[in-house]
């Protein structure tokens, strides 16, 4: 296989566990969590961090977890109980990490290349694909918990939940700690893979996440045997595949966001009209079949 389709397979994973992250704020509990641009580089500055004084690689990166945890527990303190709207607590979130990040190490960038890293463990792709694995397999089965089931109907129907005498904030925090935990542990995945953190590396990672999402949303659009984190999988696979085809094919690396963009637009316009087109050809459909039908009196 192509190294270059090998290194977006990877890549695709790694978004994989973003994607995931994401679709919990963004399809679940309905919120446009922005901190995700700063969560992303704060997975990669704190595993940095640990590994640069000598932790095991595997602790560094369930460190980057936790400490994602602790950054969607603020952007979720701001959100419930300062009261401030969901997209400004984001913001605010990304702007003071963006400031931590810069604090953690000291320096902007930060190279990896003389420390251990997961990927010591075997090849990238299989530890990848096990990580990718093992990180669906424990957020499904969350979802199917009673908190689960209650942060899905917190995203729903909020009034339901309140009803139950349940606080649907705590459903909201639990939402934005996991939420950031993956997206920083995508981020530490990503440091490690590249071979440095950089402070950079979240601008636009939202745009990433949400087209991966968009994208798994167009697999089999009608069919409700596909789980919503096969389809997040999925999707960002898709989406960075389509971008190291396109590079492969000769296009000129500048020209990849607007690509990017475009892709989004295609699939995006997709989600859109083809529901509106088979409904209308169902609709047709049946006018034929009325109009071929013969009235019972000539039986």
């Amino acid at each position: 296989m192509n190294s270059l389709i090998i290194t977006s397979l990877e890549q695709g994973l790694i978004f994989a566990i973003l994607a995931m992250g994401v679709f919990l704020t963004y399809k679940i509990l309905d919120i446009a969590d922005l901190s995700v641009e700063g969560t992303f580089p704060f997975g990669a500055f704190v595993f940095a961090k640990f590994i640069s004084i000598g932790v095991n690689p595997i602790i560094s990166t369930l460190m980057a977890f936790f400490f994602g945890t602790l950054a969607g527990l603020f952007t979720a303190i701001l959100f419930t109980k300062l009261r401030i709207k969901p997209l400004l607590s984001g913001i605010l979130t990304m702007t003071i990490l963006y400031s931590v990040n810069l604090k953690i190490n000291g320096k902007s960038n930060f190279p990896l290349f003389k420390y251990g890293s997961i990927f010591d463990l075997g090849s990238s792709l299989i530890v990848l694909a096990v990580t990718v694995l093992l990180i669906k397999i424990i957020l499904d089965q969350f979802l199917k918990t009673e908190t689960g089931y209650l942060l899905i109907a917190t995203g729903d129907n909020e009034s339901l939940v309140k009803s139950l005498g349940e606080n649907s904030n705590k459903y909201k925090v639990i939402g934005l700690m996991l939420a950031n935990g993956f997206v920083a542990l995508s981020g530490a995945l990503m440091a490690q893979m590249q071979g440095f953190a950089d402070i950079t590396m979240g601008n636009s990672i939202i745009v990433v996440a949400l087209a991966s999402i968009i994208i798994g949303d167009t697999v089999k659009k009608n069919s409700s045997k596909i789980k919503n984190t096969t389809r997040a999988i999925l999707g960002a696979i898709i989406y960075k595949l389509i971008g190291g085809i396109a590079i492969d094919l000769g296009l000129n690396p500048n020209d990849l966001r607007a690509i990017n963009a475009i892709i989004v637009i295609v699939f995006l316009s997709y989600n859109n009209f083809a529901t509106d087109f088979l409904g209308y050809m169902k609709k047709e459909g049946g006018r034929k079949n009325v109009k071929n039908s013969k009235p019972v009196k000539e039986f």
